[in-house]
């Protein structure tokens, strides 16, 4: 393998693993060669790829180079996104969803104070599918893991930064019940997660045992404050469908 197809591949290799542009200079001071050879190598490549009638091209944006899919077949990849998943993100998994982006960085004790219920599965279920993550931990909270959301999660609700979250007070219970919610947050304790009943215990408790035993605290119901909510789509035993 000569010199020149050596530089070639190289150059393929860290465009395809690079999320954003790479410029010339960049790429010849990684690859240890002169910025003259690699600029004529990025030119090769590019007429290369567009003469051959390939499925993806190499553009020069941004000041640096990147590997595109080619428009002509924008229609065969959005109908394939599409069909990656078509269920719905479920109430639960919105509910704690919601608690995470306008509480984070939140503990799982946090949420399940907010919810009234266990989220540790749901919880899981949004890490996996990507929206939210691991942040930190609190130290004041023998060291539990504090969850943010994503930068997946600004992507899939259409959302440039977390400031574009719609305000809080359009989708707010009642003044009584807000005070408990925030009381809640602040002077939560935890119980042990057995203790903490599950959505599934909430959906079969009767609605007679449920009055009897009703806290102090108000019941929460959950608007979703997430615009596109309806339009997005994620795997699971939930989804919401991806945003046109």
């Amino acid at each position: 393998m000569d010199a020149s197809a050596t530089l070639a591949g190289a150059i393929e290799a860290l465009l395809f693993v690079s999320d954003e542009p790479v410029s010339a200079p960049r790429l010849a001071e990684v690859l240890e060669a002169t910025e003259s050879d690699v600029k004529r190598t990025l030119a090769e490549l590019a007429e290369g790829y567009r003469t051959g009638d390939r499925g993806f091209q190499l553009r020069e944006v941004a000041g640096g180079w990147r590997f595109y899919t080619h428009p002509a077949y924008h229609d065969v990849i959005e109908a394939y996104v599409l069909s990656w998943d078509t269920r719905r993100l479920s109430q639960a998994a919105l509910e704690a969803l919601a608690v995470v982006a306008y509480h984070q960085p939140v503990t799982r004790a946090g949420v399940n104070a907010v919810r009234g219920v266990n989220s540790e599965g749901v919880i899981a279920s949004l890490v996996e599918k990507g929206l939210v993550k691991e942040v930190g931990r609190d130290r004041n909270a023998g060291n539990a893991i504090l969850y943010g959301t994503t930068r997946t999660f600004l992507e899939k609700f259409g959302l440039k930064a977390l400031s574009e979250l719609p305000p809080l007070e359009e989708f707010s219970p009642d003044a009584e019940t807000e005070r408990a919610i925030r009381d809640r947050l602040t002077a939560y304790e935890g119980p042990d997660v057995e203790e903490i009943a599950t959505d599934q215990d909430v959906a079969d408790a009767s609605a007679a045992a449920a009055e009897a035993s009703a806290p102090s605290v108000p019941h929460v119901e959950f608007e979703s404050p997430f615009p596109l909510v309806d339009k997005v789509t994620f795997g699971d035993e939930d989804g919401l469908d991806i945003p046109e």
